[in-house]
């Protein structure tokens, strides 16, 4: 399979233009973080390459990578567990969708719950 490439970055930093006036910090991309009203998460269970151990995961975030990871962090300490927040979702170690999704809910988020 072909790797998803989202940002410039993803091409090792090599950008190839005709256009003799391109100017490319202009054309860097500062993705804003939504307002959480805004936002439409849908909350996952995983257990795909896990060794059978279920995962919650969080995916849609619209944001920067600073506000995902912190975002991420908050989730954690909620459950008291591991993760990691990286490519607009966030991954939770164990069945925790009802409690993150009731959090996340009652900070203004939009979820939905996907899968059984």
């Amino acid at each position: 399979m072909s790797k998803k490439i989202s940002s410039l970055e993803d091409l090792g930093g090599f950008v190839f233009s005709t256009n003799k006036d391109f100017d490319f910090d202009q054309h860097q991309e500062d993705e804003t973080t939504l307002d959480p009203k805004d936002q439409f998460l849908e909350a996952h269970l995983d257990k795909k390459n896990r060794a059978g151990k279920v995962a919650t995961v969080i995916k849609g975030f619209v944001g920067s990578a600073d506000d995902l990871k912190a975002l991420g962090k908050e989730l954690k300490t909620l459950c008291g567990v591991g993760g990691s927040a990286k490519d607009a979702e966030i991954i939770i170690q164990g069945n925790f969708r009802d409690k993150i999704m009731d959090h996340l809910k009652n900070k203004g988020y939009k979820v939905k719950r996907v899968g059984s």
